[in-house]
């Protein structure tokens, strides 16, 4: 089996950067990827069971992976939501798998969108993790838009060792995440 290129990149080009930028020699210390988490909420599935098989079936196909279901936390009359009723699905990627992920997302799909102009800067939590979510997962070429026909959308968090927002920026671009430019930046240049 072969190593992935962005894990390759990430130990041969992103550490030694990460050196000079956050200042630190001891290679353990600099901040990494842990894992990425997909997660699709489907809000349909407490009227049509259907619909949170059909996300789970094409969850599987973009991760790799088998989905876990996510399951209600408390019951809402209001929504006919009971506690303990499957109302999405998620998958944690780590390893291998986590960097050819990551991959595919930069390189094929997040170009695909409409009017795809870079993703927002600011989606950080203060702790160098990064959330980011897509209005459709149709834009991913494992599926065939002629099985899955209903939109549904995705939120995928990276999670980083990053102690700050700062630095989990920076492991992110040195990546390749296509960040928007800032227009105070691109004025004051």
């Amino acid at each position: 089996m072969t190593t992935p290129r962005l894990k390759t990149k990430y130990n041969t080009e992103i550490l030694p950067s990460l050196k000079e930028v956050c200042g630190r020699k001891n290679r353990l210390s600099l901040p990494k990827l842990e894992k990425i988490v997909i997660n699709m909420g489907v809000g349909e599935a407490v009227q049509d069971k259907k619909n949170l098989i059909d996300a789970r079936e094409a969850l599987g196909l973009i991760a790799g992976q088998r989905p876990v279901a996510t399951l209600a936390r408390k019951s809402i009359a209001n929504f006919r939501l009971r506690e303990g009723q499957a109302i999405g699905c998620k998958v944690t990627l780590r390893g291998d798998r986590m960097f050819e992920f990551m991959d595919r997302l930069f390189a094929l799909v997040l170009p695909r969108v409409r009017d795809f102009r870079g993703v927002s800067s600011k989606a950080f939590d203060g702790r160098g993790n990064y959330s980011l979510g897509l209005n459709e997962y149709l834009v991913f070429p494992e599926l065939n838009p002629d099985k899955f026909t209903r939109r549904q959308g995705m939120n995928i968090v990276f999670v980083t060792s990053a102690e700050s927002d700062e630095e989990g920026r920076e492991l992110l671009k040195q990546f390749g995440m296509p960040f928007k430019e800032n227009k105070a930046a691109e004025a004051a240049s």
